[in-house]
């Protein structure tokens, strides 16, 4: 069997023009070569002869005997003409791109290439009940890639960055499954087939992805941030980051009045902290859906309201969710003779949701820009109603919507559009919005709020965490991060204790905006007086979190990076699951395990100062068994700035 080589450097340059069923392919970029070689199957991308990426493609590859030549790039293509083409995107010295692509001609074939994860650390991919991090050591199994509720799958970017600078991004049409550490160890495999939750009628579909490379991780991530994810048009309230928000959810539940919220915000107000944002949660409405108050638990919300404010609270904000329940008349019955509720291919809208039964309910289809429009205006009517100055808005993974969902747009892209229009639809409420679900929407100016922690000390969604999704979120583009409600949700009657609920706090303190919703007071003074210094060293702190929003927004930086963000190349530092972040010049090192009253920590490369003690520290280091009593906060600060 003759080979070809072909060798792609600006122009392409046939090297021999034999026909040939084995091809070694190779593009040459400015300081990167991508080689593949179709019976091996393995391609292999290195940068300044160092390997950056390995995949082994699909079996479909070694069927490849045709070449053609096509504009920055090459395709090949076999006798049932399936095709791949290879495209070269971008090539400059700091950066190169280029793009993989099928399209599969028979949508009874699965094509799989899987990414090598040994030999580098990982980091993005889905968010995730056990976030571990770096990503590498997760499992998943035929793991469909769309915002759920299941694993706490709230945000769902198909992106994944290794340290040693390249990443992997796959295109939005094509139906995705992964396999990590499933039959093949060390390996994420990146499945493409059409199956539900996807849709499965075209005949055709596509299968797209992208392979970025950079000097290291920090600038593969920041090209991937300018030229694929994008970054915020605008960020939160200063107020909201520098002040507490208060929500009545973890505490109350839904047993709410207004007799219930009056008492909570004086209590607040009298306990030491003002000018904070109070949010009333869960069952305020007549029904799920009407988006009108129950007057019997508010018999006169704006009075509700104003009281509030006089209280001390200059911004209030209420809950709100895409769902219609059954029996919610008569706004079920006019939503669905509309067509206003999502409807799978038989037109049936039954779903359900945590606050129905099973069958009981239907989402909002806000693919339809009638029905955004028409949701909107119910919204504005909640705020002439009430006075409320805006929303926190729950819920919108596409795992809500019906099985096999039928929604407004082009199939290829269904059922993720849903996720998308929802918080697109939502996002115009002023610069208080939150949303926990998110797909493909860096650009919103809004927080994306991490989906209910449990008040536990393990990796199950508990206080470890905290820390890893706001670095897992922050490495897919979603630098304005609300971090969930300090001590954590309280679920199965099991509320956080003193010491959860104060290093859960501390764990807050850098991160970009606090919320309560249990209270300090419910313990002892001890806990009052830590839980104001943390507030208090919070807001002092407010400036950099502000200077960080406003470079996310010019220039696409994470707000919350890992440690190893000022040392990408720092073996130790990528390893680091417990310390993060504020910008550049400032190093969280939170206690997040029970019973500890000292850690290590680790310093990367330059001067810093203990924020506690005012010790001096030249990185890279690591501090054995610093000290860390309840009261403590470690947190190091950079020499002169």
């Amino acid at each position: 069997m003759k080979s070809l080589i072909l060798i792609i450097a600006g122009a392409l340059v046939i090297v021999s023009t034999v026909q040939a069923t084995t091809y070694t392919l190779q593009f040459n970029y400015a300081n990167v070569a991508a080689t593949i070689n179709t019976v091996s199957r393995e391609l292999f991308v290195q940068r300044n002869g160092r390997v950056a990426q390995t995949a082994f493609m699909d079996q479909d590859l070694s069927s490849m005997n045709q070449y053609e030549e096509i504009a920055n790039g090459f395709k090949l293509r076999n006798a049932n003409e399936e095709e791949i083409e290879f495209v070269k995107d971008i090539d400059t010295a700091e950066f190169s791109l280029f793009t993989i692509a099928r399209r599969v001609r028979d949508r009874s074939v699965q094509v799989t290439d899987c990414i090598r994860m040994t030999g580098s650390n990982w980091y993005g991919g889905p968010q995730q009940k056990y976030q571990y991090w770096p990503i590498q050591k997760l499992r998943f199994n035929e793991y469909s890639f769309l915002t759920k509720e299941a694993d706490n799958c709230a945000v769902a970017d198909r992106y994944w960055l290794n340290s040693l600078g390249s990443f992997v991004y796959v295109d939005d049409e094509t139906p995705l499954f992964i396999d990590q550490n499933y039959g093949q160890p060390g390996y994420m495999c990146l499945e493409a087939k059409k199956s539900l939750p996807y849709d499965i009628y075209d005949q055709t579909y596509s299968f797209v992805y992208q392979i970025g490379v950079a000097r290291d991780a920090k600038e593969a991530h920041m090209a991937a941030i300018h030229n694929i994810l994008g970054k915020p048009s605008g960020h939160p309230a200063e107020a909201m980051v520098k002040y507490p928000i208060w929500s009545t959810w973890a505490r109350y539940k839904r047993d709410i009045d207004q007799h219930v919220v009056l008492e909570f915000a004086n209590e607040i107000v009298k306990n030491g902290w003002p000018n904070s944002q109070f949010e009333l949660d869960d069952d305020w409405e007549m029904c799920y859906g009407a988006l009108e108050f129950n007057t019997t638990k508010f018999p006169n919300i704006r009075q509700t309201i104003n009281d509030i404010r006089a209280a001390g609270f200059p911004r209030v904000t209420i809950w709100i969710h895409p769902f219609i329940n059954k029996g919610c008349e008569p706004i079920y019955s006019q939503a669905k003779r509309l067509g206003y509720l999502v409807a799978d291919h038989d037109g049936n809208t039954d779903t359900e949701w945590w606050n129905s039964q099973t069958g009981q309910a239907a989402y909002v289809d806000f693919t339809k820009p009638e029905v955004a429009q028409w949701f909107t205006q119910r919204l504005q009517a909640i705020l002439d109603v009430s006075g409320i100055d805006s929303f926190k808005f729950d819920a919108g993974e596409t795992s809500w919507t019906p099985p096999d969902p039928l929604l407004n747009g082009p199939r290829s892209h269904q059922p993720n559009m849903i996720v998308d229009d929802y918080v697109r639809t939502v996002a115009k409420f002023g610069d208080l919005v939150e949303v926990r679900s998110a797909h493909r929407s860096q650009d919103l100016p809004i927080f994306v709020r991490m989906i209910d922690k449990d008040s536990e000390w393990n990796w199950n969604n508990g206080l470890p965490t905290l820390i890893t999704t706001l670095l897992q979120m922050n490495m897919v583009g979603y630098p304005l991060v609300l971090p969930d409600m300090v001590g954590g949700n309280g679920y199965n009657d099991h509320p956080p204790n003193k010491e959860m609920f104060i290093r859960w706090l501390q764990a807050n303190v850098f991160m970009p905006s606090i919320q309560f919703s249990y209270v300090p007071w419910n313990y002892d003074n001890e806990t009052i007086q830590i839980s104001k210094a943390m507030t208090d060293l919070h807001e002092r702190y407010t400036p950099q979190i502000m200077e960080r929003f406003q470079l996310a927004v010019s220039d696409g930086y994470p707000v919350n990076p890992p440690i190893w963000w000022i040392s990408p190349n720092d073996t130790e530092a990528q390893k680091v699951y417990d310390q993060f972040l504020l910008g550049d010049n400032i190093i969280s090192a939170p206690v997040t395990k029970e019973n500890v009253r000292a850690r290590d920590i680790y310093l990367p490369a330059g001067d810093w100062v203990d924020g506690n003690t005012g010790t001096a520290h030249t990185g890279p280091k690591w501090i054995r068994s610093y000290s860390v009593p309840l009261k403590t906060l470690p947190y190091f600060v950079r020499k002169n700035t």
